[in-house]
C-alpha cells in the first residue's frame, strides 16, 4: 500500500524557492543538514526541491500536477506569482486548470473537477 508521493523538484535557489512557494501558500523550511534541500507542504500535498546551482530553466521539461479543490480560486491566489500565470480554462477530460511556470521553469498543472470523476 503506498502512502503518499513528493515530487523532488530541481530548483537553482532553494532560498529564492522557498519564498515563492510560501507566497503560494505553502509552508516551507529547508533540510537542517548539509545538503541543499528543501520541503513545502499544503493541505497534505508536499513537494520537495533540491539546489542545483546548474539547473537551467529554459530546458527543464520538470512538471506536477495539482488537484485542488477550486482552480479558480488557486488561480486567483496566485495572481501575484513571479513566473508565468495562464489563466483557468476546462479541459476535454473534465478538469477546470490553469498553469504556472515557475522562474525554476517548472510547470505546475493545477486542476479541479467539473464532476465528481466516474470510477472504474
Amino acid at each position: 500500500m503506498f502512502d503518499s508521493v513528493a515530487p523532488i523538484l530541481p530548483v537553482r535557489d532553494l532560498d529564492a524557492a522557498l519564498d515563492r512557494y510560501r507566497d503560494l501558500g505553502f509552508t516551507a523550511h529547508a533540510y537542517e543538514g548539509p545538503q541543499r534541500y528543501g520541503f513545502v507542504e499544503r493541505d497534505g500535498v508536499a513537494l520537495h526541491l533540491t539546489e542545483s546551482p546548474g539547473h537551467d530553466p529554459a530546458t527543464t521539461d520538470t512538471a506536477v500536477y495539482l488537484y485542488v479543490g477550486d482552480a479558480d480560486a488557486v488561480y486567483a491566489e496566485w495572481a501575484g506569482a513571479t513566473g508565468h500565470l495562464h489563466q483557468p480554462r476546462d479541459t476535454p477530460w473534465g478538469l477546470r486548470e490553469f498553469s504556472y511556470v515557475d522562474p525554476d521553469g517548472t510547470l505546475h498543472r493545477v486542476g479541479s473537477w467539473l464532476a465528481p470523476p466516474s470510477q472504474p
